[in-house]
Formats: structure tokens, sequence, C-alpha cells
């Protein structure tokens, strides 16, 4: 059982940049694959990135290839997202979430078994 909580966001203007972090309870953190959604007003939740278990790959939206980064510290059991020139498209409900060791469908919400409550991020233009 993990149990995740996200943190870091707040309103920031266009071009401006946050960081989201998800500590995770458990002592098998390191054996999970975790992942970043979001979801906006009136949309379905979205893959944004990913990190796997071993921290030796990630990956990304387009639409946030070049400005975001995820990141893992297994010491401190946390995750993290590096947001650079937030636009106000990327407005929305930010989620963690895990899944035991690795997935192929790393993009689909339906991969994991383990979700935070969410974090939300405003940018104003």
């Amino acid at each position: 059982q993990v149990q995740l909580v996200e943190s870091g966001g707040g309103l920031v203007q266009a071009g401006g940049s946050l960081r989201l972090s998800c500590a995770a309870s458990g002592r098998t953190f390191s054996s999970y694959t975790l992942g970043w959604f979001r979801q906006a007003p009136g949309k379905e939740r979205e893959f944004v990135a990913v990190i796997n278990w071993r921290g030796s790959s990630t990956n990304y939206a387009d639409s946030v290839k070049g400005r975001f980064t995820i990141s893992r510290d297994n010491a401190k059991t946390t995750v993290y997202l590096q947001m650079n020139s937030l636009k106000p498209e990327d407005t929305a409900v930010y989620y963690c979430a895990a899944v035991r060791f690795d997935t192929r469908l790393y993009s689909l919400v339906t991969a994991y078994d383990y979700w935070g409550q969410g974090t939300q991020v405003t940018v104003s233009s």
C-alpha cells in the first residue's frame, strides 16, 4: 500500500515556474513507477510524465516535453515535477500516481494503482 500526497501547486504567471512534490509513504517506494497526470475542468485526466522504478527512464507528453522535468529521490520517498515556461493551458489539478515496477501502459490512468488527492496549478496570462 502506498499513500501519495502532492504539494507545491499555486498561482503563477505565464512563463513562470513551479515545482510539484509528491511524498509517498511505505518502505517499497523504490519499487514503484511514478507518474504525473493532470485534469482541467471539463476534461479527462491526461498523462503528463512518468519515471520508472529504477529511475533510469522518463517519458513526457508532447505538450510538456522540453518544459517539464520529472525526477525522484528514493531516500526522501518523493517524486518531483519541475515545470518551467508555464502556459495558461497548463492550468489543471495535478495528480501523482504509482504502480509497482514497470508498466508499458504508463500513459493510461488505468495502469496505476495508487493516486494522490491532487494539487491545483493555475497559470494566468
